[in-house]
């Protein structure tokens, strides 16, 4: 038995191959995948021809419709030859078709080509079709910075939810063409803005084209930034961004990280979308210094975490099993350690890192080796051993490393508690900023100098500020 996928072109019947018209009136049973196209009615005037537009009615989804069609048509095949029949070229945007490659039930396979709706519009639209891609409405996947021809824009609601996904990537003003009834004497092109695209009534032979956007005009997508990052290194692009090495970049990079933070204890979503966009510019500055030295390329960055990501969730990516957070921190864990082999389990823990939030970490790793007080207690007890030693200490030597002792204890209090060190630092910090600025401008409405001022008279501001605070 011979399963035979025949495309009826884009239009009218007129598109229609020579080997295809042969085999659809050869006798040879016909299964159509809609009877919606402009050909059908020619060859089949009287319907004859059974279709699966029963199907569309049935699916909660375009894939179950589209799985459903391509059980039919195995079941048919089943039982001797088939023709079946769909839109354009069964090759090009025809889902069925792509279920029946993978598992054709039994049949011998052979796909009749047609031409596609790409054809006519590439005639319509009078271009050569030079990188262009051919996507589909309902999964969108599309580069802005390559032209676009978008099928499945069948009715009103598909192009609204198109033009949402759209909005996400192109400017609101952006011109895209659509495309009419390709292939029958109603064939037409209308441009129109991108925020229009839903304004006007869809049928089922309706498609869009989308131009593409200049590299520096995509700034809503990675390769946009990447674009502009690499016009500013390029020979002729900025003087200052092609003088940048690693070693000039670094402050630049620990300042935005420092401001990214900022950002989110502000809680502030609009600010912190800024400060990550700084940020995430570091990175692309330094693979733009790497690849003008032909160190690396963004290929490797990604390549190297992406690999990271999936070796590291063996849960999700292959056979493990992790029910819990703890279960996936635990397996992480035991993951870098196999990585490292006979490596210090210290060893990554970045010594450019603030000494507190090192601390944490250094002693969180330790802890999950069983290097550890087994109760609060032992940590306290320790804090008062610490403190009393920095109490006898005499040179300036000697107490410098027992209040780093005293720190180093009370990031163990702190991790034990579930408390950021660093951050909790942070707080304390923001917190006297906030209540000394207090201090100062209770002073300057009484006019007092804070240097005249005893102790007595700098805690009794002091305590008024604090009682100014809500809570």
């Amino acid at each position: 038995m011979t399963l035979y996928i025949v495309g009826l072109g884009p239009g009218d019947a007129r598109y229609l191959t020579a080997e295809a018209r042969e085999l659809l009136e050869s006798g040879r049973p016909v299964l159509l995948r809609t009877r919606h196209h402009p050909a059908v009615h020619t060859l089949d005037p009287e319907g004859r021809w059974p279709s699966c537009d029963d199907l569309y009615s049935g699916g909660d989804s375009f894939e179950a419709v589209y799985a459903a069609i391509a059980d039919r048509v195995r079941s048919l095949a089943a039982a001797g030859d088939l023709v079946y029949a769909v839109p354009g070229h069964p090759l090009v945007a025809e889902r069925t078709v792509r279920e029946l490659l993978a598992d054709p039930g039994g049949a011998d396979l052979r796909v009749v080509p047609g031409l596609s709706y790409v054809d006519l519009a590439l005639a319509v639209l009078g271009i050569d079709g030079e990188n262009l891609q051919v996507c589909d409405a309902l999964a969108l996947r599309i580069d802005a910075q390559r032209p676009a021809l978008i099928g499945q824009v069948y009715s009103r609601e598909a192009a609204g939810d198109l033009k949402l996904a759209l909005l996400e990537i192109y400017p609101a003003e952006h011109d895209v063409t659509l495309l009419f009834d390709l292939g029958t004497e109603r064939q037409r092109a209308e441009r129109v803005r991108l925020a229009d695209l839903d304004r006007r009534p869809y049928g089922h032979l309706v498609c869009v084209y989308v131009p593409p956007l200049p590299p520096e005009a995509d700034v809503r997508r990675f390769d946009g930034l990447y674009a502009i990052v690499s016009r500013l290194h390029a020979p002729d692009g900025c003087p200052w961004d092609r003088e940048q090495t690693h070693e000039s970049l670094k402050p630049h990079l620990l300042e935005e990280t420092y401001e990214v933070l900022d950002a989110i204890e502000a809680g502030d979503p609009a600010k912190l979308a800024e400060e990550l966009g700084d940020l995430l510019l570091q990175v692309l500055m330094h693979e733009a210094v790497a690849r003008r030295l032909g160190e690396f390329a963004m290929g490797d960055v990604t390549e190297s975490i992406a690999r990271k990501l999936i070796r590291r969730h063996p849960h999700v990516f292959g056979t493990a099993t992790a029910r819990t957070a703890d279960d996936v921190r635990r397996s992480w864990e035991e993951l870098k350690q196999a990585e490292r082999g006979e490596e210090s389990i210290l060893e990554g823990v970045p010594r450019s890192m603030p000494a507190l939030a090192a601390s944490q970490v250094m002693q969180g790793r330790a802890r999950r080796l069983g290097f550890d007080w087994p109760d609060i207690d032992g940590p306290l007890e320790k804090l008062a051993e610490e403190i009393r030693e920095f109490a006898k200490s005499e040179t300036p030597d000697e107490r410098e490393d027992e209040f780093g002792d005293i720190l180093f204890v009370l990031a163990n209090v702190a991790q034990r508690l579930g408390i950021d060190a660093e951050a909790a630092l942070r707080r304390a910090n923001e917190k006297f900023r906030r209540r000394f600025a207090r201090v100062e401008a209770l002073a300057r409405e009484r006019g007092l100098n804070l240097r005249d001022l005893d102790l007595a008279g700098l805690d009794t501001l002091w305590e008024e500020a604090k009682a100014a605070e809500p809570g």
